[in-house]
């Protein structure tokens, strides 16, 4: 042990005497009780010393004896108890808590009726897209169009089995909040102590609190004694709080409100030590964690993909109300074969509805949730996926996120600021051999001395004795023998201000010192600016003592040395300052949302030069906002600290409402409704069970390098679904525009209802390959959301492309080759050129860039266009001519064919060029 070479403070004798003289002069009552003390905290360290084999039982039980015998005979002086006065606290009579339980109602966090199968079952048959579907395939049916039935009937069936199976575990978050909270909690009923039930407890209830209990419902304080409660489930702070009454009529200090009341205590959170007394001012649904959970079983918001995915089944609706009816008018005018027309408006219909949608939407999710999975991803919510490559802002916790999670020792420095070897080795020596239960901070201090390797050798010593730690003094103390030297060392650790008053010298460079009066004010400008700069620091102190003792107490702890200062910090991440660029430059703002107090959280942001935006913004700052004022901060700022959990929500909401696609990351109780309230929940596989089922996404691993990954995948899902509705809608409104235009003029149909939905169906089999495509790295580099509008231009401008080309198919056909006295002829040629041409077209319509030079499909959607152009022109040759309406095309129609595709393929490349560029123009910066 470095040798502080100070003096011996006192004698052993004449700390003694001075000890006695201060229980002489003490009550009868507070003697015994300090005596009392003094052998428990005696009776726990020889229990320690005694476990490891440091100390005979026989011994301990003659030390403990005879201290023993000082506590009883401070007993003795004792009078007799004064009769039995009425309590300070009656309680509630049982009729009153019957009355208030009748008018409240029970204490439970969540009474909302659970969701049944057929709620859901019916919420997911409402879609408009597949109640279409339904309705589309049942007359198909019912026009023994058995085939098309069971097409478009299968794939709804499928998006409502899939939806309804995802949804079944909506109310499990729920269910784990009841199981957390405690059963019974203990209430003054009638003047008596009464266990109840967690149901019954009612506003007004007197309830009492020791350790170990769970506070039962949002309390105020009436007294408490050492009461030190671990909110951590509603604020994410590990450390507990100290709680303390006041008179009921004060109102909390400036600063004090909320979660950071130290007069409430709030249902769910528990008592580490101490006791109290409390009213019951909320239970139930009123509480804040009532609160909380009331959010979980609630249904969850629609999202920014479930609003993509209705208003374009809304845009599609419109286009089909308008042609189907004209389409029928038309036709049966024309024909006065009224059931044809009808049989053909309904071939118009199906082939404008989008019935592969849902199956490409599942097999896009699945795959990308299978791919996301090797990235240490899992996907709970299939749907969540596009929402996570849409996020353009992600709100985040730091701790674990941005920070280590993992307290260490930073800086261990003397009296003046500058680092000292010897404070790491007296701090390790405190944490290393106190026998108690280690926190966070001796772990720290444990850690950094085992690195240091042998030049600290705990061997060398001997504990002799302890002081343990407790919430009144907020210090510990050891005391050790070095084995080398003999000398015996006290060496207390503890809370700044707790071991300045004990202190009253200081050694520096060896140095022994008196501490002088305006010593203090530099003593505690050093902490005031450790902490500015984040750090939670602790004391250090030491003095030479009798090593002939073996008993020491609370009174040895005076006259101290002070040594130096121990600073802690939760680092932040070596990766963090990267992976907080690398969401920047992917166009993802992240957002620090956390319940920490401002100051750490500063530092941390400063770590990994991240910028705060204005300002940092505290919780008390939020709840005095307005929601305007709220809406227009979120912009603005980006780091928000000292929030509690709906303030988390509000914030994630207000960010909704702006119109950005929202993710938030979190990992405890108090991040559930916030996981619920944004467009994708984000959590980690080491969250508690609540956060994880709020979440829609869990991650492996607290990295945003994970999230990276996740994020991009999204994207590329997102496109490939997306490249599906642009080519879809965008073909299939060109058809039925052709169809429209060609029924006004031909004296018959210009294609067949069965040859329609041939080629819709052929046409749609060529997409199923579109989840393997390859997705472009333009596409990748910034968020993609469903813009309607953007799709509306598609349909609206490459449609008619494709209507072009139809009318020229259709000029070729009676010109060239006599079709207007040949029906078949006619539809067999535009049959061959509509189906090979939007196969084609895809390639074209799959990127922004130009195809088989900038861009390349995938090797699964090149082979499936192949295969249906093949069959395609197979058809009119093969044996299903005849079932089809098909006839073999004279041989100069392949030439023309191949001209005009490559001619549409052109053009179509050129209006996608333009549209391109005013959707990006449009898109905001």
């Amino acid at each position: 042990m470095t040798d502080p070479k100070s003096p011996m403070q006192a004698t052993s004798q004449e700390a003694d005497a001075n000890a006695a003289s201060e229980v002489l002069r003490l009550a009868p009552e507070d003697e015994f009780l300090k005596n009392l003390e003094h052998f428990v905290q005696k009776a726990n360290a020889f229990d320690a010393l005694a476990h490891q084999r440091k100390i005979s039982a026989y011994d301990v039980y003659r030390h403990l004896q005879g201290l023993w015998e000082q506590v009883a005979v401070s007993g003795q002086w004792l009078s007799e108890p004064a009769a039995e006065q009425k309590p300070a606290f009656a309680g509630l009579s049982s009729q009153e808590a019957k009355d208030r339980l009748r008018q409240f109602g029970p204490n439970q966090a969540v009474t909302a009726k659970p969701v049944t199968f057929l709620d859901r079952l019916w919420d997911s048959v409402k879609n408009p897209l597949v109640l279409l579907l339904f309705v589309l395939g049942g007359i198909s049916y019912a026009t023994d169009d058995v085939r098309s039935a069971v097409v478009i009937i299968g794939m709804a069936v499928m998006g409502v089995v899939l939806k309804v199976i995802q949804e079944a575990k909506a109310d499990t978050a729920a269910a784990e909040l009841k199981k957390m909270v405690h059963t019974t909690a203990t209430v003054l009923r009638d003047g008596q102590q009464r266990e109840i039930p967690l149901a019954q407890v009612v506003p007004g209830d007197i309830v009492l609190l020791a350790a170990g209990d769970m506070v039962p419902a949002d309390v105020q304080l009436l007294r408490a004694k050492d009461l030190h409660i671990n909110q951590a489930m509603l604020t994410g702070e590990a450390l507990p709080v100290e709680k303390t009454a006041r008179p009921a009529d004060e109102p909390p200090r400036e600063g004090e409100s909320g979660l950071g009341d130290p007069a409430m205590c709030f249902m769910g959170t528990n008592v580490v030590s101490g006791s109290a007394a409390a009213v019951v001012t909320a239970t139930g649904a009123k509480t804040y964690f009532g609160g909380i959970a009331a959010k979980l079983s609630g249904k969850r918001v629609e999202t920014d993909f479930d609003k993509g995915i209705k208003s374009f089944t809304g845009l599609m609706l419109r286009f089909m109300l308008v042609m189907v009816p004209f389409v029928f008018v038309i036709n049966g005018a024309t024909t006065h074969d009224w059931m044809g027309a009808f049989m053909f408006a309904l071939a118009v219909a199906v082939g404008l509805t989008p019935e592969m949608l849902p199956m490409v939407v599942t097999v896009c999710l699945s795959k990308g949730a299978l791919a996301m999975s090797k990235h240490k991803v899992i996907v709970k919510r299939l749907d969540a996926i596009q929402n996570f490559g849409a996020i353009d802002v992600l709100c985040t916790d730091k701790t674990g996120t941005l920070t280590q999670d993992k307290i260490i020792l930073e800086k261990y420095l003397d009296i003046k600021g500058e680092e000292d070897h010897a404070v790491l080795e007296y701090a390790y020596l405190n944490s290393k051999l106190q026998t108690g239960l280690k926190n966070a901070l001796d772990v720290a201090v444990i850690a950094s001395g085992d690195a240091v390797g042998e030049s600290i050798n705990p061997a060398d010593y001997e504990l002799l004795d302890e002081i343990p730690f407790d919430f009144m003094r907020r210090r510990l103390s050891v005391i050790v023998r070095d084995k080398r030297t003999d000398k015996a060392i006290l060496i207390c650790k503890g809370a700044a201000e707790e071991v300045f008053a004990q202190s009253r010298t200081y050694i520096k460079n060896g140095v022994v010192k008196p501490l002088e009066g305006h010593h203090l004010a530099t003593r505690q400008q050093l902490v005031h600016d450790l902490n500015d700069d984040g750090f939670r620091v602790v004391a250090l102190a030491y003095k030479e003592v009798d090593g002939a003792r073996s008993d020491f107490a609370v009174a040895d702890e005076c006259d101290l040395t002070l040594m130096g200062y121990l600073a802690f910090l939760d680092p932040p991440k070596d990766t963090a300052a990267d992976a907080l660029a690398i969401m920047i430059a992917h166009g993802i703002q992240p957002k620090i949302v956390t319940g920490d107090n401002a100051v750490i959280t500063a530092k941390i942001c400063r770590e990994v030069r991240f910028d705060a935006g204005d300002h940092i913004i505290t919780g008390d700052q939020v709840a005095a906002m307005s929601e305007a004022e709220l809406h227009e901060a979120v912009g603005v700022c980006h780091v928000f600290a000292k929030l509690d959990p709906m303030q988390k929500e509000q914030i994630v909401t207000a960010l909704r409402h702006q119109g950005h696609v929202v993710g938030f990351m979190g990992d405890g109780i108090n991040d559930a409704p916030a996981l619920r309230a944004a467009d994708v929940g984000i959590s980690v596989d080491s969250a508690v069970d609540v956060a994880k089922e709020s979440a829609d996404i869990i991650l492996l691993e607290k990295s945003l390098h994970v999230l990276e990954h996740g994020v991009l995948e999204g994207r590329k899902i997102f496109f490939n679904i997306t490249k599906y509705i642009r080519m879809g809608a965008s073909s299939n409104f060109g058809n039925m525009f052709s169809v429209l235009g060609a029924s006004a003029f031909l004296p018959f149909l210009p294609m067949l209802p069965i040859q329609i939905l041939v080629n819709n169906l052929m046409y749609d089999f060529s997409q199923t390959a579109i989840p393997t495509d390859n997705v472009d790295a333009d596409i990748l580099a910034r968020p993609r959301r469903w813009r309607i509008d953007d799709i509306r231009r598609y349909i609206l401008y490459l449609g008619p492309v494709s209507s072009i080309f139809d009318y020229v198919t259709f000029f070729i056909m009676i010109h060239f080759f006599g079709a207007w006295t040949n029906p078949a002829l006619f539809q067999t040629g535009w049959f061959i050129e509509s189906l090979l041409s939007q196969t084609i077209i895809v390639h074209v319509i799959r990127t922004d860039n130009i195809p088989f030079l900038q861009s390349w499909s995938s090797l699964p959607l090149g082979a499936t266009t192949i295969l249906i152009c093949a069959f395609g022109v197979w058809l009119p040759f093969s044996p299903l001519a005849h079932t089809f309406g098909l006839v073999v095309p004279p041989t100069g129609y392949w030439g023309l064919m191949a001209l005009v595709i490559f001619c549409y393929m052109c053009l179509a490349q050129v209006v996608k060029t333009w549209v391109v560029r005013r959707i990006q123009a449009s898109c905001p910066a």
